[in-house]
């Protein structure tokens, strides 16, 4: 990271030099109200703020604690020992991301001088305006955002190993300066930053550890989704199924079970997607919009695109080059 973001984040904070001086206990106060410790974005944020860092606590264990909200950790140097959710030890090693829902458990052991890791503090709702940045029908960014903002109690994580990855590397310190430094339009600069960020990591889903209670499901859908991303037009269940080493029952058991969706929703959703982009951004015919998704009956295709969309492609394409005319 560059040398003068590391000379702000490095230097001893005034939490940190109460605790070298002999406090053995982090002050709850400083992060919470409850009797319970879940850390409150109240005290972590200022009033209209959706995303925030500060560096983490060095020099004592960070008790077992919740947030109420999503929390994103980047080490800048050095490593820091996490205990999640009681059971599962994740080393979060420099250059690498673990991202945590607000219903994750986790604890925190003594990290030292050289042990530098900075805490994204997010509301949920940031996410909601850093979507639209993604292509919004891309169903495994969907679901890798949904997996941190989820409206349930399942606690998660997603560990990232992406340090050698230089886009990505390069989007986190580009977000840590601009939250440092707070420039006057920084709130459209960090959402642009995250998306960016997002868009990247969905391109590297095989450095992705779960959390193992979630695990297989997670794998599998995962697989699936970027199975139908990268070969939506002659995608189909047997050929995946047999990839995977699983009978096409059990699979679509499983598909079904952590994507809410089936195989042919989710392969139909997708090339119907496709089309309407390609309706939308090229002069291509119709004819062969249908053939490029991975359709060859058209007649098949204009209906369900029909039910899709309450109009046929030629409807479509054309209410959205009239759309763009009077922008």
């Amino acid at each position: 990271m560059n040398t003068e973001l590391m000379d702000r984040l490095k230097p001893v904070t005034e939490e940190e030099k109460r605790i070298l001086i002999g406090d053995k206990k982090i002050n709850k106060e400083i992060y919470t109200t409850s009797n319970e410790f879940t850390i409150d974005s109240n005290k972590m944020l200022e009033k209209g703020r959706l995303i925030d860092i500060r560096t983490h606590t060095r020099f004592i264990d960070f008790p077992a604690h919740k947030h109420n909200y999503i929390e994103i950790m980047y080490m800048c140097t050095g490593k820091t020992t996490h205990i999640i959710n009681g059971d599962t030890k994740v080393v979060l090693e420099k250059g690498n991301l673990l991202f945590l829902n607000q219903f994750s458990y986790h604890e925190i052991l003594p990290a030292g001088m050289e042990d530098i890791g900075i805490n994204f503090i997010i509301l949920p709702e940031f996410f909601d305006e850093v979507l639209p940045m993604l292509h919004k029908d891309n169903a495994l960014s969907n679901f890798l955002v949904d997996t941190l903002r989820q409206n349930t109690t399942q606690a998660s994580y997603l560990h990232y190993k992406v340090c050698d990855i230089i886009p990505i590397q390069n989007l986190i310190e580009n977000l840590v300066w601009d939250l440092i430094n707070k420039q006057h339009n920084h709130r459209q600069i960090d959402q642009t930053t995250m998306g960016l960020l997002f868009m990247q990591l969905v391109n590297q889903t095989e450095r992705i550890e779960y959390d193992k209670q979630n695990q297989s499901y997670n794998t599998v859908a995962i697989k699936v989704l970027k199975y139908i991303e990268e070969n939506y037009k002659t995608a189909n269940l047997t050929t995946l199924a047999k990839s995977m080493n699983q009978s096409i029952s059990s699979l679509s058991k499983m598909i079904k079970s952590s994507t809410g969706s089936t195989f042919k929703e989710l392969l139909q959703n997708k090339r119907l997607n496709q089309s309407a982009h390609l309706l939308s951004a090229t002069k291509l015919p119709i004819t062969d919009i249908i053939y490029m998704v991975g359709y060859d009956n058209t007649s098949y295709f204009h209906r369900i695109f029909k039910e899709r969309y309450g109009l046929s492609p030629k409807q479509y394409r054309d209410k959205k080059e009239s759309n763009d005319k009077t922008m």
